[in-house]
């Protein structure tokens, strides 16, 4: 399960939400001023964090502003508009109010995991080499600034070639592997939209992508 580190010095609120996760199975860290808190980030590998405002020592504004890619929920006392705005403004993901329901602490919480599991999952579909990238949800192909148009079986074949950059792919495991994606290809053609791909990248680039192995297969060019 997902580890969260509850950054709240207030102790009975502080118990309460580390029973309530625990009870979901969550791995809790407790940190109880915004210093501790730090020195915490620092060891322990955290995938949520929920901070109070009002801290000993650094206060939870300035702990938002030195953490990076850790979803934040804000738990404060502080209801002022003012104070809301600011906070997601400088990097807060989401902001309860105290007193909260825990049913609905739970709910924002499954909420960031959701969005953080989504970012994944899409920065998965990207394939990226040098200056190609692949998009594999939108079908598209960039070299730098510039996009290249590939047919449905070239678009397969790069696919598979970035997917094993450091692999020599034998044109029969190449074939195997783009047959869930097309049937337009065989052994005879597939020197020809090899050949296609290298036309079309030159187009943009001088940079050799594609290398041929010799009586085996294909490579990303290294």
């Amino acid at each position: 399960m997902p580890t969260i580190l509850i950054v709240e010095d207030n102790t009975d609120i502080h118990n309460l939400i580390k029973e309530v996760l625990e009870k979901e199975k969550y791995k809790v860290l407790d940190s109880y001023s915004g210093t501790e808190a730090l020195m915490v980030l620092e060891k322990e590998n955290v995938d949520l964090i929920l901070l109070d405002l009002m801290l000993p020592g650094l206060n939870g504004e300035e702990i938002i502003k030195k953490v990076k890619d850790i979803p934040i929920i804000v738990i404060s006392a502080k209801i002022s508009p003012e104070d809301k705005v600011n906070v997601l403004l400088n990097g807060a993901n989401d902001y309860i109010t105290k007193p909260f329901s825990t049913e609905e602490l739970l709910a924002r919480i499954k909420v960031q995991f959701r969005i953080k599991k989504d970012k994944k999952e899409n920065n998965n579909m990207v394939l990226k080499y040098k200056q190609i990238e692949l998009d594999q949800k939108n079908r598209a192909v960039h070299i730098g600034e510039n996009q290249i148009y590939l047919t449905k079986t070239e678009f397969a074949i790069l696919k598979q070639l970035l997917l094993n950059p450091k692999q020599v792919v034998t044109k029969s495991k190449l074939l195997e592997l783009i047959s869930n994606d097309t049937l337009d290809c065989d052994e005879n053609s597939l020197k020809v939209h090899i050949s296609n791909i290298r036309k079309k990248i030159r187009q943009v680039t001088e940079e050799e992508y594609i290398e041929s192995v010799w009586g085996i297969g294909f490579k990303i060019h290294e």
